[in-house]
């Protein structure tokens, strides 16, 4: 019978969630304090990283200003869905380092048309 008091950590992670969950070993006694509190922390870190860089990535790719209202249920809905992303597919799916790239392309774009854009200011005055 498997012993319901600990969990297993995978040790395969991808290298954001690796170095969050790092020093954790290979399973979790639900029983050890210290055990569940550096499992939580480490969820917790993963988490954030998750929510701050699908607001940069939200930000940085949808070109219109929304009301403030509009945005407080966008930014809302994105906390909500990047926990439930996190709890469900943190450890499986390499989340963060997705949004670190899709954040990277979309601001060298947004900078590539700032740039274009002050070009063509300068050519008309």
């Amino acid at each position: 019978m498997k012993d319901l008091a600990t969990i297993h950590v995978p040790s395969d992670l991808w290298p954001i969630a690796d170095f969050f969950f790092k020093g954790l070993g290979s399973e979790i006694d639900l029983s050890n304090d210290h055990q569940v509190a550096m499992l939580f922390r480490s969820f917790l870190l993963l988490y954030l990283t998750t929510v701050v860089l699908a607001a940069i990535t939200f930000k940085l790719g949808f070109a219109r200003k929304l009301p403030l209202l509009k945005t407080v249920v966008v930014y809302a809905v994105l906390v909500i869905g990047t926990f439930i992303l996190t709890l469900v597919l943190g450890l499986n799916l390499p989340l963060p380092e997705s949004l670190f790239a899709a954040a990277i392309v979309m601001g060298g774009y947004r900078l590539r048309l700032h740039k274009e854009r002050q070009g063509k200011e300068r050519s008309e005055h």
